[in-house]
């Protein structure tokens, strides 16, 4: 059964720094998009960044040169390093993973995790 399921949330204060990961297992195809989402209360999900199979990356202009995605050789496992971090970065963060064959940029995803809390303290 496919699944990804994330850790590394916490709580820090602003300017410090988290990695979060990924894990996907039950996945047998090798061209994908994955990517990291995030939605604070009251607030619509808004992607953070995406990175496919070819190494294809994109940024939301708001976390770009902050936040960097990367992912291990095997596809099994995503990472978002999130540095100077800012109050306004506070949010459930999720990550997903597109069908078989489909690269990025997408605004569709098929697969989610159940999320991991990102809170930073002013």
């Amino acid at each position: 059964q496919a699944q990804l399921v994330e850790s590394g949330g916490g709580s820090v204060q602003a300017g410090g720094s988290l990695r979060l990961s990924c894990v996907a297992s039950g996945f047998t195809y090798t061209t994908y998009c994955m990517g990291w989402f995030r939605q604070a209360p009251g607030k619509e999900r808004e992607g953070v960044a995406q990175i496919d199979s070819a190494g294809r990356i994109i940024y939301a202009d708001s976390v770009k040169g902050r936040f960097t995605i990367s992912k291990d050789n095997a596809g099994n496992t995503l990472y978002l390093q999130l540095n100077s971090l800012k109050p306004e970065d506070t949010a459930m963060y999720y990550c997903a993973k597109s069908r078989w064959g489909q690269r990025c940029p997408r605004t569709d995803f098929a697969y989610w995790g159940q999320g991991t809390q990102v809170t930073v303290s002013s």
